[in-house]
């Protein structure tokens, strides 16, 4: 039996899937054969069986680098409860409870351990796992190793100073979204500059993709969530301030609408996600800090009350939306007082000069988008390097296009900033 059949035979024994979903078999066989791997597949893919699988072929375990406690626990208790052994290392489990997780692992009684970049940090964690022989580093959530990406954080810097240590053991990294400048830059960060790349299928059909100038205050915003009544869903907005005003307002409209953001007290941001995790018809009024780890497959809309900073994050974010494959809804609101913020907190970071072109360029790209009068989806998948049909039937411009309208707010926008308005 080859890898792959063998492969193939555990996800249908253990897992109970009849076959692989696409993209997952040609990124499992370069696994299987060894090989080094950055794979960036959409959400709902199937990216963590692609090392599941390959740690269940193996006599060595595989250490799983993810970043949030809540996740790595939702991981391990799925797959505890197909008979897998797996345990996570964290600052969350009692001494006696790390004691004998370190005992199972160096004893050979664990398939999977997962550890968060901080712990995999520490010396004495790596020296474990030297002892236990890890045959597969696998990184969840690798956008966040490049500094180029959308959820940037320093101790994923540190996992590439992990893999030397652990004598360059073989390593497969995944994420969701990741442009071509942000997958060059995992490559050389984590794996010195080699490394199979596998990109697939960024197309989210089910999701309505809807892009609108700003021109009602927070209008556009209650109307748009009171057409998805009785439904759960996520409103992004720019700043801690503007999530109280905006859950404030949808909540005198008859919106069970929850601020989250990291100024929250813990108790009351974890009571918010709690509420949005375990009942349905709960809106979500947050920053870009309710994002990792949240896992709700029926989230009907995602509304961005402010311009995203890239397409990587206004796909990230839209992404959330429709996990259960169902259709589902987005709308992104911009203005121009969204772009001159970007633009200043580009310039006013402390970035390299070089990154900073790279972060105008990014920015420039969705503006772009969002003024374009072609297909959303076919500017959105043509950024990733995917090509698509001239019209995909389930966006605005597709839907109902209003090309001349579009043509006259460029031209009014370019002709206010001083620029010309033509070619």
């Amino acid at each position: 039996m080859t890898d792959l059949a063998a492969a193939r035979h555990v996800l249908r024994s253990t897992f109970g899937f009849a076959e692989f979903r696409p993209g997952q078999a040609a990124i499992l066989a370069s696994v299987l054969a060894g090989r080094n791997v950055l794979a960036i597949m959409p959400t709902g893919s199937g990216k963590s069986l692609c090392y599941q699988l390959p740690a269940l072929l193996r006599d060595r375990p595989t250490v799983v680098v993810s970043p949030l406690i809540a996740l790595m626990r939702n991981q391990v208790a799925q797959l505890n409860a197909v008979g897998i052994a797996a345990a996570t290392l964290n600052s969350a489990n009692d001494i006696a409870q790390n004691r004998e997780i370190t005992n199972r692992l160096t004893g050979g009684g664990l398939r999977l351990i997962y550890v968060s970049p901080e712990r995999l940090a520490r010396p004495d964690t790596r020296a474990l796992l030297k002892r236990a022989n890890v045959g597969l580093l696998a990184v969840d959530e690798a956008h966040c190793i490049s500094q180029w990406g959308h959820a940037f954080r320093p101790e994923y810097l540190q996992i590439g100073d992990a893999r030397r240590e652990l004598g360059s053991v073989q390593t497969a990294a995944f994420t969701a979204t990741a442009d071509f400048a942000t997958r060059a830059d995992i490559v050389d960060k984590l794996f010195g500059g080699k490394a199979a790349v596998f990109a697939h299928g960024f197309d989210r059909p089910n999701l309505r993709l809807r892009i609108e100038a700003k021109r009602s205050g927070f209008g556009q915003v209650t109307e748009f969530v009171r057409a998805h009544a009785g439904e759960s869903g996520i409103v992004y907005c720019g700043s801690r301030r503007k999530t109280e005003e905006l859950s404030d307002v949808l909540r005198s409209c008859g919106v069970n609408a929850r601020p989250y953001h990291a100024g929250l007290d813990p108790l009351r941001r974890a009571r918010h996600q709690d509420l949005f995790l375990q009942q349905e018809a709960v809106v979500i009024v947050a920053t870009i800090a309710f994002g990792l780890g949240i896992d709700k497959p029926d989230v009907r809309f995602v509304l961005q009350a402010d311009l995203p900073a890239n397409i990587e994050s206004y796909y990230h974010e839209i992404g959330r939306a429709g996990r259960d494959g169902l259709a589902a809804d987005t709308l992104t609101l911009y203005g121009d007082d969204d772009i001159r913020l970007r633009r200043l907190q580009i310039a006013q970071s402390e970035a390299s000069a070089a990154q900073k072109e790279i972060d105008r360029r990014r920015l420039d790209a969705l503006v772009e988008m969002c003024e374009s009068t072609a297909c959303r989806r076919r500017s959105l998948l043509a950024y990733f390097g995917e090509t698509a049909e001239p019209s995909c039937g389930n966006c605005d411009i597709c839907l109902k296009p209003s090309r001349w309208l579009r043509v006259f707010h460029r031209f009014a926008r370019r002709s206010a900033s001083g620029h010309s308005p033509f070619p």
